[in-house]
């Protein structure tokens, strides 16, 4: 491409087929890594939701456990080796832990339902 050779011409149409082919390699290794990160995800919130049962069987009436999502942050923080910005991936697992919250919150409302 033009701006790999340095010489800011026009790309031939070979590198430009080229780019093209190599765009959708990544593209689908992307999506395959997309499928991976969705069932990790999920997996992540069923052991949340079992977190969330064991809570409620030991007594413990919060939810909301402030200590434990600074440990699980600052965890994530120290295993981030980019490229993603700290404060980037700290907010993605912000949204992660409230969401899995929020699973926890319907489950208990919906024990309570049934009791």
């Amino acid at each position: 491409m033009s701006g790999d050779r340095g010489d800011g011409g026009v790309p031939t149409e070979a590198e430009r087929e080229d780019a093209a082919a190599e765009l959708l390699r990544v593209r689908d290794a992307i999506d395959a890594l997309d499928r991976q990160v969705v069932d990790l995800l999920n997996e992540r919130a069923e052991l949340g939701r079992a977190a969330g049962r064991a809570k409620a069987l030991a007594g413990r009436r919060a939810v909301h456990d402030p200590e434990r999502e600074r440990e699980v942050l600052l965890r994530v923080a120290m295993a981030n080796r980019g490229p993603l910005a700290q404060a980037d991936l700290l907010a993605i697992y912000r949204r992660i832990v409230s969401a899995t919250r929020g699973i926890e919150h319907r489950d208990r409302e919906r024990r309570a339902d049934r009791d």
